[in-house]
């Protein structure tokens, strides 16, 4: 110790305060505007099958806008979640459950009104069940990213299921379309399948292979 209380250069400088850690960040809270518009288009399930069984031109054109609606907040809800950082476990959970929610009343619907085969429907709702259930069971492994053709299987549905929903379409058109969404609704179901059991045969995340 130098004169004036002074450590001699070189030695050792007693240890400052220990810095203390940030804390966390909150998450999102469950209410937030991508699962408002969830929820919102959750709502507007029932709405749009009561006016598809209302039967009439003017229900009708209320069934395309109420579906038309649902259709654009799966669209946003999804974007908005990601962009703000609002992903929720509820999110998560409600979203598909939307989805499958949305297309699948309306497939029913339109079947049990007579104006498209069951078949169409069944094979529909097969495959998205199917996906539905891969999806949980690779969810330790990872997530299987959407791919073009996913989205694209997704907006023939929409079209298609707008088609027959609205009056006054050809009946061809009607055909051809959903014929499409048919087609690529198994293609891509079948590519789903093929990527979750590749992805199953990976370790889980978070664990390393032993060395």
């Amino acid at each position: 110790m130098l004169p004036g209380g002074e450590p001699p250069q070189g030695a050792a400088q007693p240890a400052g305060p220990a810095p203390q850690a940030r804390p966390a960040l909150p998450g999102p809270g469950l209410v937030n505007a991508a699962n408002a518009l969830t929820v919102l288009r959750l709502i507007l399930v029932p709405v749009f099958v009561l006016c598809l069984l209302a039967g009439g031109p003017g229900w009708r054109v209320a069934a395309f806008a109420a579906f038309a609606v649902a259709s654009v907040t799966d669209l946003l809800d999804g974007k908005i979640a990601r962009s703000r950082g609002l992903i929720t476990d509820f999110g998560k959970i409600a979203d598909p459950i939307a989805d499958k929610a949305l297309t699948g009343s309306a497939l029913v619907t339109l079947s049990a009104l007579g104006e498209l085969a069951w078949w169409v429907t069944a094979v529909i709702l097969v495959r998205e069940i199917s996906v539905t259930l891969l999806r949980f069971w690779v969810i330790r492994r990872g997530v299987i990213a959407a791919s073009r053709g996913g989205k694209l299987k997704t907006l023939l549905q929409v079209v298609a299921i707008a088609l027959y929903v609205l009056p006054g379409p050809p009946q061809v058109l009607r055909e051809v379309v959903m014929a499409a969404a048919v087609v690529v609704t198994v293609v891509t179901g079948i590519d789903y399948g093929v990527r979750a059991v590749r992805l199953h045969r990976r370790p889980p995340a978070g664990t390393g292979a032993a060395p």
